[in-house]
Formats: C-alpha cells, structure tokens, sequence
C-alpha cells in the first residue's frame, strides 16, 4: 500500500478542561516541553512522509492559523469552522475533497507520545488492509498511559478487531488519537456536525474496526496539571 501523503489533524476543538490556558489561545498551541502540541503532531506527519495536511480551525482561529503560517513543511490547508464547529467527525467530512480518496491519516492535534522501538504512524499506515479494515486506531495500553485515568476505550481479539467498552468494564486499550482511513469511510456519513464515533462504532458493527497498539508512551495532556507529567516523561527520554 502506498503510504498516505495527506492527512487531517483535528485542532477546532474549545480545550474547556484546559483552561485557563486556552481562555486566550487554543489548545493546540499549548506547549509542552518548548514545543506547541500542534507543532509536535505536524512533526510526526512530516517524518512519516505526509507532504499535505488539512487543519480545521474554530476557537481562537486567528492564533492558530497565524501560527501554523511560519510552517514551511508540511504543506498546511486550513478548514475554516468558525462559523460552525463540525465536530471530528463532520470536520474531516468537510476536508475530504483535499485528503483525496485516502489512504490518509486523522490526528488529534494534541496527543503526543515518546517513540519506541518502531515510529507509530508509518506503523499505522504499513498494517491498514483497506480490503479488511474500514480504519485502523492508534490504541495505547490503559494501565501504563501517562496522564489517562479513565477505563479505557476498546478491547481487540488476536487480529486487532475492535469491540468497545462495556459499562462498568475496564478494557486493556484507550484510543491514542491517530487513524488511518479512506474516504470510503465517510459513506452514509450525516451532514454537519457528529462524532467520528459514529463511524467507528458502525464499522464495529460490520466487523472492520481495528487497532493496533502504540510502541513507546502515550501522554494524555487534558488539563493544565498534566502538562507537568508529561514534560518529566520528556525530560526523563532526553536524558
């Protein structure tokens, strides 16, 4: 398979659990460790061979879209949502005519994570089997992921297909923020506003969700405190 040359990265969102921070920016110009979180995540796309990204802008667009300005590479196509947020799953809906009919990744503007052994996301995209796969997830282990206290998201049998959380249950992978995917998996999708969910939960419903595990250390950064944790993992690999 040809590895994906476009991608979406999702940076509309409002960041409330980070304020005050993003009171008077966007979340994805939050830095961590002397780099912002967008910069890091455009980083990882660029290593991977990405040569166009699409970056939806809502909440503080003028911030971000002055910022990502000074970016000579990737090639960055700006999706305005200021008039109206789409939600991830309508935000990459409204970008498809520049992502193409895929392979192409979708990226949470702020998950971060130390490599390991392999980088992630050209490992993403060397395991995508569109003739299986509707999309394939970036997952990381719920016990060991920095920053995360919450149950987890998915299990997966011995092939990596996807089943999601039952109530109540606490399940070995959360959701790392990275997709690769076609347009074919946005058919059927509603217009406007919704959740990538959607489409998750029905390709799970058809048996071709997937996922494979992160190598290194994810890093969830939701709040302000957790920046702090997240810079020690830095600070800890740089040493």
């Amino acid at each position: 398979m040809t590895p994906p040359k476009t991608a979406m990265v999702l940076a509309a969102g409002l960041g409330t659990r980070m304020r005050p921070l993003t009171d008077a920016k966007p979340k994805p110009l939050v830095e961590v460790y002397g780099r912002t979180l967008v910069d890091r995540v455009l980083d990882r796309l660029e290593g991977a061979g990405v040569a166009t990204v699409v970056v939806n802008v809502h909440h503080h667009a003028d911030l971000l879209e002055r910022h990502l300005k000074a970016r000579r590479t990737p090639k960055i196509v700006l999706s305005d949502e200021r008039a109206k947020l789409l939600d991830s799953g309508g935000g990459v809906k409204k970008a498809l005519p520049q992502l193409g009919q895929g392979p192409f990744f979708i990226v949470n503007s702020d998950t971060i994570w130390i490599e390991g052994m392999q980088r992630n996301l050209p490992m993403l995209a060397g395991r995508f089997d569109p003739a299986r796969m509707d999309a394939l997830l970036l997952l990381a282990a719920t016990a060991t992921s920095r920053g995360y206290d919450g149950r987890g998201d998915f299990s997966a049998d011995s092939d990596g297909r996807l089943t999601r959380r039952a109530e109540g249950q606490v399940t070995p992978f959360v959701y790392a923020g990275a997709i690769v995917t076609t347009a074919d998996f946005f058919k059927g999708a509603p217009d406007g506003p919704f959740s990538l969910n959607l489409l998750f939960d029905r390709a799970i419903e058809r048996d071709r969700l997937y996922g494979i595990r992160l190598d290194g250390t994810w890093m969830h950064v939701g709040t302000p405190d957790a920046i702090a944790e997240a810079e020690a993992c830095y600070a800890a690999d740089q040493g």
